[in-house]
């Protein structure tokens, strides 16, 4: 038994130190074969036994899904699939079955919140559960969080009163490749964190943003596209101010931050 739990000890090391294993919550997330159920039960439950702070473990069996942008979870111990997270001082209540949360962004939301001031109008598609908008709206931002899958909105509107933003935060459910068509305003700042394969949105929120205003915009890309892709934003009349590695997503894919000046307005 000893030698059993030393083994699991290791290999729950290994998965810790190669990025497989994700804690939200009180939940872990390990990313190992579905077929070795047997071995993949025995390992959650020596997570448990080692971080006592979690009471669920999911294995995670197909990656990000359909427009509610969820992944398919299988529970190896504990029991159901909702949490609460803390980051950076503030809550998220969440149903990782049901809305997109990464505790790896964890330093981009509050490198973002930290550049933000009072009074500024910030728009942030593909809000989620809030992990971009809320501290923004703690800073004393505006923002309105545009998020399109109902359960994110729901705990969107709950946890903006958890950590007492509501006045600051505006949520509107619907699509954000509809938002041209939606709004008619500029905002000082958009916030959009883009789903994989789906750049195009940066030219429906380009023009909702004033000339001089910041656009934060993560992308999907291998490093050798980032020095060319930072060219073509720029001949567009966008300034690159600021463009940085936020962690590896699949071999050789990562996702990018810009930080980008919009100098020329594109077209409605």
């Amino acid at each position: 038994m000893r030698d059993c739990f030393k083994r699991l000890t290791r290999s729950e090391e290994t998965i810790s130190q190669s990025g497989y294993f994700q804690q939200i919550g009180d939940i872990a997330i390990l990313s190992l074969p579905p077929e070795q159920r047997d071995a993949n039960a025995e390992l959650a439950r020596a997570l448990m036994l080692r971080h006592r702070k979690i009471r669920t473990v999911l294995n995670k069996v197909t990656k990000l899904e359909g427009d509610r942008r969820v992944a398919g979870f299988e529970i190896l111990a504990g029991d159901g699939t909702e949490t609460v997270h803390r980051e950076n001082g503030f809550l998220y209540r969440l149903d990782l079955a049901r809305t997109f949360f990464s505790s790896r962004m964890n330093y981009e939301h509050a490198r973002i919140a930290a550049q933000v001031g009072p009074g500024e109008t910030v728009l942030v598609p593909f809000a989620g559960v809030g992990p971009f908008a809320i501290p923004l709206a703690a800073r004393g931002a505006r923002a309105l969080a545009v998020e399109k899958n109902p359960d994110a909105c729901r705990y969107l509107q709950e946890n903006a009163r958890l950590n007492r933003v509501a006045g600051n935060l505006a949520v509107l459910r619907g699509d954000a490749f509809l938002l041209p068509a939606m709004l008619n305003v500029e905002f000082d700042r958009a916030v959009v964190p883009t789903p994989y394969g789906r750049d195009d949105i940066l030219e429906r929120v380009r023009p909702l943003v004033r000339c001089g205003g910041m656009i934060h915009f993560y992308t999907f890309k291998k490093k050798y596209q980032i020095p060319e892709l930072a060219e073509s934003y720029e001949q567009m009349g966008l300034q690159v101010q600021l463009y940085r590695r936020c962690g590896n997503v699949a071999p050789g894919v990562s996702r990018w931050a810009f930080d980008i000046i919009i100098i020329k307005q594109g077209k409605n």
